[in-house]
C-alpha cells in the first residue's frame, strides 16, 4: 500500500491554510486555536484562563468559542448579556477586559444544535466576518474537542498563527494527543505547544500531592513529537469554581499559586509566538518525522 503523501488525503489534496489575501480579520495579529484530542480535559477553563491572563499581561484579546455543539464559554466567562448589532455586523460580548463570541447567545440553553457540517461551517465564517473584533493582539479559538468540520473549516478560513494542544497526563488521552497533532500538521498548521491539564492533585487539608491521571504524560508526548511543552496545571477545586461562577481564577484569585501558572502557561505561549517566523511558521516537526513516532508508545523510551 503506498504511503500517503503529507498533504493528500483518499479524497483529494488538503485544502490549503487561509492566506493573508483572503483573511477576514486582517487587525487580528496573532490567531491560535485552543484544542484538544478528546473532550473532558478541560480545554475550555484553560482556555478562559488564558484569554484572561493575555489580557492582563497589557494585550488585545478576543477568545472566539468555536464548540458550536457545547458552547460554554459564556458562562466560564462570566457574560451572559447577549452581544449588540453594531450596523450589519455584531459587536462581541466583553467579560474580563476580552471580547467573546459564541453560538450560546444565539441558542437557548436548553436547545441542542444539530447541525451538519455545511451550517458549522457556516456559522464559524460568520463569526469571523460579521464579528467586529477590531484589533487584537490574539484571538484564541476553542474549539470543539477531536478532529472534525470545526478544525478544518478554521484552517481554510484564517492564517493561523497555531495551535495549543491541552491534554491529561494519562496515556488514553494521550494517544489523542497524536491525532491531533497529525491532523493540524497535515493542513500546515504549527504546533505551538502542548498544556498538560489536571497534572495532580494537592490535597487541601493535608498538603499532600497525588498524581490522580498519572504524571508528565504532557511533557513526553511534547519531547516525543518535538513540540513546545507549554506547562502543567493541576486539578484543583478552586479552578474548577471559577469556571461555574464566571470568574476565572486569574481574576478570582490572582496570587494564588494556580492563578501563577496560568499566567507562566500565557508567557511560555507568547515566547513561542515571538519565536515563530513573520507568517507563524514555526520550527514544527515534519509530518513523516511525527509518523515514525506514532509506532512508539508516548513512554515506550523512558
Amino acid at each position: 500500500m503506498a504511503e500517503e503523501q503529507p498533504n493528500m488525503t483518499k479524497h483529494g489534496p488538503m485544502p490549503p491554510q487561509g492566506t493573508e489575501q483572503d483573511n477576514p480579520i486582517p487587525d487580528v495579529k496573532h490567531v491560535i486555536a485552543v484544542s484538544s484530542g478528546k473532550g473532558g480535559v478541560g480545554k475550555s477553563t484553560v482556555a478562559a484562563n488564558l484569554s484572561v491572563a493575555l489580557g492582563l499581561s497589557g494585550a488585545k484579546v478576543g477568545l472566539m468559542d468555536a464548540d458550536i455543539y457545547g458552547p460554554n464559554i459564556p458562562m466560564m466567562m462570566g457574560v451572559t448579556q447577549p452581544p449588540e448589532k453594531e450596523g450589519e455586523k455584531i459587536k462581541p460580548a466583553e467579560g474580563h477586559g476580552v471580547k467573546v463570541i459564541s453560538m450560546g447567545y444565539f441558542v437557548p440553553e436548553e436547545t441542542p444544535v444539530v447541525w451538519r457540517g455545511p451550517m458549522v461551517h457556516s456559522a464559524i465564517q460568520q463569526f469571523f466576518r460579521d464579528v467586529v473584533w477590531g484589533e487584537l493582539d490574539y484571538l484564541l479559538i476553542d474549539l470543539p474537542p477531536g478532529t472534525g468540520d470545526v478544525q478544518l473549516t478554521l484552517s481554510q478560513l484564517v492564517p493561523l498563527t497555531g495551535a495549543v494542544t491541552v491534554t491529561t497526563p494519562q496515556e488514553v488521552a494521550l494517544h489523542d494527543v497524536r491525532k491531533g497533532i497529525m491532523m493540524f500538521q497535515k493542513v500546515n498548521v504549527p504546533i505551538l505547544g502542548i498544556i498538560e491539564n489536571m497534572s495532580y492533585f494537592i490535597c487541601g487539608h493535608c498538603g499532600e500531592r497525588s498524581e490522580i491521571f498519572s504524571y508528565g504524560g504532557g511533557e513526553r508526548a511534547a519531547e516525543k513529537f518535538g513540540v513546545p511543552f507549554l506547562g502543567r496545571i493541576p486539578i484543583d477545586q478552586t479552578i474548577r469554581e471559577g469556571g461555574d461562577q464566571g470568574m476565572p481564577i486569574v481574576i478570582s484569585q490572582p496570587t494564588s499559586p494556580q492563578a501563577a501558572l496560568f499566567k507562566e502557561v500565557a508567557e511560555s505561549l507568547v515566547k513561542q509566538i515571538q519565536q515563530s517566523g513573520p507568517s507563524g511558521e514555526s520550527h514544527a516537526p515534519s509530518i513523516s518525522s511525527i509518523l515514525k513516532k506514532f509506532k512508539n508508545p508516548v513512554g515506550a523510551d523512558q
